[in-house]
């Protein structure tokens, strides 16, 4: 049985961790407890940008679909019309020639192993500028000095240094918080009482059995897709159940790669799984298993494969999805304890909106168009289908 594995049932099996473990892990707990209480009383100094920060990370080792909601996240919050960026560390990456400074911002020209495997996906899901660099907080100021008016943060949640005003941690509704122990004993890289202080807490893939009201409420996410996308872009798209009863090879170098497996074999996929440690750098022959077999491969292992992948290797991209309520609920909590709705712009004419009170209820008001647009349960409606015209002399406009 390999370390991994073992630690597996450890975490999440509930073989009893060995007494080096639980010592280790108690001396890990007063070293985060430690660090804490150091930045709670200012002798570790937060620094705060000249931009709302939202957080995204989880207190676990392992994925818990922080990427996908990144990515959902940063579409919304554009399509408010505001101005995005996000900053990663860039797990995985490693110095090239093309890596000059310690902050890099991201394009599609860039490889995995210079930027990393997470922030290549979010650049080529959303478009949206993305800076990698050890230093959230240098990788901030620079998103900031080239236009961002908002700051997503992915993975950060332990990155105290940067001021945030919005956190959201996300966790596996399978596993849940494994047995609940700190590192290395449990899966925990802190206390199950975080929780407790953050803006949301997000349950990913909830199964049957996960509480709906764990956690202070915690709002649950989906993961969906199937359309496979050849990972060396030069086959057409094809459905996921075109690949039905058939045997494939499935590959994941991911934190929870049982999720992606069982994806596939509820779509009647014949599995052959192929785990390999998360930000695995991958070689052509680690995809090489010699029977002509179909690959099929997520979204943020096909970035590093792209250059080599056979022709018949498949990757599954999904997205992040929420209930109605759940929705609404969440950007409701991001926009009010960021104060979003202060710097949203006309779509428009990019100039600044305001808060009022309509008899309706409340809108933005754009004087310099004239428009007034609805804030539907908490949530602005930033479309000129959905704006109302208003007169010269509306009071709104003097407001």
């Amino acid at each position: 049985m390999s370390p991994d594995s073992w630690l597996q049932q450890v975490w999440y099996e509930r073989a009893r961790a060995p007494w080096w473990l639980r010592v280790t892990a108690g001396l890990y707990g007063a070293v985060v407890r430690c660090r804490n209480w150091l930045y709670a009383r200012g002798w570790l100094p937060r620094v705060r940008v000249a931009a709302p920060v939202i957080v995204v990370g989880n207190i676990t080792v392992g994925g818990t679909g922080k990427t996908p909601l990144v990515i959902w996240l940063v579409g919304r919050l554009r399509r408010l019309g505001l101005p995005v960026a996000v900053v990663t560390r860039g797990y995985g990456r490693r110095s090239t020639g093309r890596v000059t400074t310690d902050i890099l911002r991201v394009d599609e020209h860039c490889r995995a192993e210079e930027v990393g495997d997470e922030a290549l996906l979010i650049r080529l899901r959303t478009g949206a500028p993305v800076y990698v660099s050890r230093d959230r907080v240098a990788a901030a100021r620079a998103a900031i000095a080239d236009g961002a008016g908002v700051i997503v943060a992915d993975d950060g949640l332990q990155h105290l240094r940067l001021e945030r005003a919005v956190e959201i941690a996300l966790v596996d509704g399978q596993r849940g918080l494994g047995n609940g122990a700190l590192l290395p004993a449990g899966p925990l890289r802190e206390s199950a009482a975080r929780l407790a202080g953050v803006t949301a807490v997000v349950l990913t893939e909830a199964g049957a059995g996960a509480p709906p009201g764990a956690w202070g409420g915690a709002l649950r996410m989906s993961l969906a897709g199937d359309l496979l996308l050849p990972v060396n872009g030069i086959a057409i798209e094809r459905t996921l159940r075109s690949f039905a009863s058939q045997h494939v090879h499935g590959v994941a170098g991911i934190g929870n790669p049982r999720r992606f497996f069982a994806t596939l074999e509820s779509a009647g996929l014949v599995v052959i799984a192929h785990r390999f440690p998360d930000h695995h750098r991958y070689t052509p022959a680690d995809l090489d298993f010699g029977d002509g077999r179909a690959v099929i491969m997520t979204e943020k292992d096909a970035v590093k494969c792209r250059r080599f992948a056979p022709a018949d290797c498949w990757c599954l991209p999904v997205s992040a999805g929420f209930p109605a309520g759940d929705e609404r609920t969440l950007l409701r909590r991001i926009l009010m304890d960021a104060r979003l709705l202060d710097i949203l712009a006309c779509p428009l004419c990019k100039g600044p909106v305001r808060l009022a009170d309509a008899d309706a209820g409340k809108v933005l008001v754009c004087r310099a168009d004239r428009l007034a647009f609805p804030v539907r349960d908490g949530i602005p409606v930033m479309l000129e289908e959905e704006a109302r015209p208003l007169e010269s002399n509306d009071p709104l406009l003097e407001r």
